[in-house]
């Protein structure tokens, strides 16, 4: 067998392989779906014959996982964008306020964590800077599931938090803000062309908490895509090599995902309907005193228990969204 025909067999059966789990990602939960709408029905059946209070107890657990499993499910059909299937990279950033936004920062940063681990996804921290006093200034996740990036898309923009600042001696109301990018995790067959002579590398001492953690070495990497002034950086692995490799999937990742962007605005130009998403608008705001709501600005979904969101409980606000962008009517 030829070299060319050995990786054309490979990528074949790789490519095989992808639509195996795509269609199991269909097929189980379907399963699942129906043989709880079953077991209820026959509990239904018994109850109609000899009514038992524990069956009716059994038969409201069974209910509840049905319409759980169903919102899933439905959920799952919302999402049909190309890339809607990958793992998705989530960059959050602090905005102005220097310590107040910096902790908000780092919340949602927790609420997307719990969000995930509810999710049973696979979670990395591919780079953080800490802030000078509390918080984050910005923080890299890398979150690995099927159809991760699609769940997460409709995250992207501008939370809005207002809360009694636990900073301020003075206990006053302060309004903060945090940006949520998501791009695409690009698998390695995507070509993404980026050419050395563009890039501008620089290594520095990895950052941290103290103690035996921090790096006495260089070993963190800063890369700069000289052409379109992208910046990526990671520090979360000791060795300047894996530092590196990380650094540029997150440049690979950010610079397919511009790609992306530039086509909608250019098919947004054609058609003056469709409104352009702009990843810099207030999407959400998390209100914490002086009563509690989290009130999403383009759905207006309204969820007044903060807590529950904070712990991750933010699929209502992606149905909500998901569903109005089915419609064409997303902003």
């Amino acid at each position: 067998m030829s070299e060319p025909d050995f990786w054309n067999n490979q990528e074949t059966a790789q490519s095989a392989v992808q639509e195996v789990k795509a269609l199991r990602g269909w097929i189980e939960p379907f399963d699942r779906l129906t043989a709880s709408l079953k077991s209820a029905q026959e509990l239904d059946e018994l109850l109609r014959d000899s009514p038992d209070t524990e069956l009716e107890k059994e038969l409201d657990k069974e209910i509840e996982t049905v319409q759980t499993d169903l919102d899933s499910f439905e959920l799952k059909t919302l999402l049909r964008g190309e890339d809607d299937f990958r793992d998705a990279q989530l960059e959050i950033s602090a905005g102005a306020g220097g310590t107040e936004a910096q902790d908000w920062a780092e919340m949602i940063m927790r609420m997307y964590t719990r969000w995930a681990e509810r999710k049973g996804f696979e979670i990395e921290l591919l780079d953080e800077s800490q802030g000078e006093e509390a918080g984050i200034k910005g923080a890299v996740l890398e979150i690995r599931g099927q159809y991760a990036y699609g769940f997460l898309r409709p995250e992207a923009g501008v939370h809005r938090l207002v809360r009694i600042s636990p900073f301020d001696s003075a206990a006053r109301r302060h309004t903060s803000f945090a940006s949520v990018f998501v791009y695409p995790v690009v698998n390695e067959e995507i070509n993404i062309e980026i050419r050395e002579e563009d890039l501008r590398i620089d290594v520095y001492r990895a950052s941290g908490a103290g103690g035996q953690h921090v790096n006495k070495t260089s070993s963190a990497v800063r890369i700069t895509h000289i052409p379109t002034n992208t910046v990526v950086a990671s520090q979360a692995q000791r060795s300047q090599f894996k530092n590196k490799a990380t650094a540029m999937q997150m440049l690979k990742n950010k610079l397919y995902q511009a790609e992306i962007q530039r086509r909608e605005e250019e098919k947004a130009k054609l058609d003056a309907n469709k409104q352009d998403v702009s990843f810099g608008s207030q999407i959400r705001s998390y209100v914490f005193q002086p009563y509690t709501m989290v009130n999403d600005h383009r759905t207006d979904l309204k969820i007044p228990d903060v807590q529950k969101v904070m712990d991750g409980g933010i699929d209502p606000f992606i149905r909500a969204y998901l569903k109005q962008a089915s419609n064409g009517d997303a902003s």
